[in-house]
């Protein structure tokens, strides 16, 4: 082989030969540009896979509400009165009553007073155990010991009194005011017979905190009346046939508690499912019928780089046209889901076995839009009643994960999806993934390693151009060179004459 710089230039020929080697391997490259065009494609198909993927995940991400009871059976619970706030169960019985709250539920808090430094140190006087009390749901008194270090300040021994309690008291001191607080964390009351927090006498709650039992205050239960009958609870929540009441304030007049169903709530899951649903129909119709621009192949580097920016934009808009037309995954999957829906459910105990008998529907086929064909459509007024009558019947019937005949409508949809989602993942495979881990990568693998034989082969074919031209112009050089001879030796053989 001839090296690049013994290359001839053409000088014994006069010919270009630099630009008559270029031109002939322009030519001889143009496979090579129909490879990195075609790479490029498959590329930009296995992207539009792994948007359709993502798509298609962004609906599966809804039949987590879709196969709860609560989204069927949920309630909606109001209260008259701002003093309460109520909230229900999804299996809470409907109901309307009467609650006036008298009395809140209160900590009980004690206050000293005491003018302190606190990061003063408590000293030997205070180095040792103090015990202060609690009492437990059932009255019974809980000692709990807080041991002080003669180093310990202020500040530190008021911080143990929470960890000494395991949370049942807090303390802090209000320099402002030169008080001392001390409170029990919980509400209610919890001895019936004296102070909620008790201290031992000639301890730092009595001597440096001037606490007292007697100045204690609140640590009293929440007082109120359920349809007339008196009820206490040691907090501001009560739990009620499934609801749950929240005293914000005593009451002036007794409020009205209404739990019900909560139809709206369901009606809006369905809705919405089922938009999500379209949305994603039409998405895939639309690309599974999208044409394909053949006229506008992927640019390459070299082809990028002699256009402007926006005929690079005018024409990556034609050439991204069609990339998943006519795709198996994708009708499969639209075929799939749509057979799902159609199926019937053995529900057994309801009148309800297809989605037809709730009001949902397939969008008339008459003068439909290609995209839109496979739709869903809602007869609200339809669904509603089948919600009124027969929720537990509905919620059955769409989403039900038995593994026979009655297994669920949305279940058998989320079945469909789910095998084309794998279908995808296997074809184009994940961003997380590497090449070799999926069947488009395996085929852009081998498209790379084509095209880097195909390049090594041009450069044998370019020296071979470059061999002969540089062996036409030794004959070349040659020739001219025994010409030159002739003619110096014919002017010689002339001076003689």
């Amino acid at each position: 082989m001839i090296s690049n710089n013994m290359r001839m230039t053409g000088f014994a020929s006069g010919m270009d030969i630099g630009q008559m080697v270029n031109d002939l391997m322009e030519a001889e490259r143009q496979p090579l540009q129909k490879m990195k065009q075609d790479q490029l494609w498959l590329t930009q198909q296995r992207d539009a896979y792994r948007e359709a993927n993502a798509k298609m995940s962004e609906f599966e991400s809804m039949f987590l509400n879709m196969r709860m009871s609560s989204t069927y059976n949920s309630t909606k619970a109001t209260s008259s009165s701002d003093a309460i706030s109520v909230s229900a169960r999804s299996d809470a019985d409907e109901a309307n009553y009467q609650v006036d709250v008298n009395q809140l539920a209160t900590a009980a808090v004690n206050i000293g007073g005491a003018d302190l430094d606190l990061e003063s140190e408590v000293g030997e006087d205070y180095a040792g155990d103090h015990t202060f009390y609690t009492y437990d749901e059932n009255g019974e008194e809980l000692p709990h010991t807080l041991t002080l270090e003669a180093d310990d300040t202020i500040e530190d021994a008021l911080s143990k009194i929470n960890e000494a309690s395991d949370g049942a008291v807090r303390a802090f001191y209000n320099e402002s005011s030169n008080q001392v607080f001390v409170e029990r964390t919980e509400t209610g009351e919890f001895n019936e017979d004296g102070a909620e927090i008790g201290f031992d006498d000639n301890t730092i709650f009595t001597d440096m905190f001037n606490l007292d039992e007697a100045n204690e205050q609140g640590g009293q239960n929440a007082e109120f009346t359920y349809n007339g009958a008196e009820l206490t609870s040691r907090d501001n929540t009560y739990e009620l046939n499934g609801a749950t009441l929240q005293f914000h304030q005593t009451t002036d007049q007794a409020a009205t508690i209404s739990i019900e169903q909560d139809i709206d709530g369901a009606v809006e899951e369905i809705t919405n499912f089922v938009d999500k649903y379209n949305e994603l129909i039409e998405y895939m119709n639309e690309k599974t019928n999208e044409p394909r621009n053949r006229d506008y192949p992927p640019l390459t580097d070299e082809q990028r780089r002699a256009m402007s920016e926006s005929e690079i934009e005018l024409w990556e808009e034609q050439s991204q046209s069609g990339e998943l037309r006519g795709d198996g995954i994708l009708r499969g999957a639209i075929s799939g889901m749509r057979s799902a829906w159609y199926e019937s459910v053995d529900n057994e105990d309801s009148e309800f076995s297809s989605i037809y008998e709730i009001g949902i529907t397939t969008i008339s086929a008459v003068n439909t839009p290609q995209n839109d064909q496979g739709k869903l459509e809602i007869d609200e007024q339809e669904l509603r009643r089948a919600l009124e009558e027969d929720s537990e019947g509905v919620y059955r019937m769409l989403s039900s994960r038995a593994d026979d005949e009655s297994r669920g409508v949305l279940s058998r949809v989320k079945d469909s999806l789910d095998n084309s989602m794998d279908r995808i993942t296997d074809r184009a495979g994940r961003a997380t993934q590497t090449d070799h881990q999926y069947t488009m990568g395996r085929e852009l693998m081998n498209m790379t390693d084509r095209m880097a034989n195909f390049e090594r082969r041009m450069q044998q074919v370019e020296e071979r151009y470059w061999d002969q031209f540089n062996r036409m112009e030794r004959a070349m050089q040659e020739a001219n060179n025994q010409y030159a001879q002739m003619q110096s030796a014919m002017g010689g053989m002339g001076g003689m004459m």
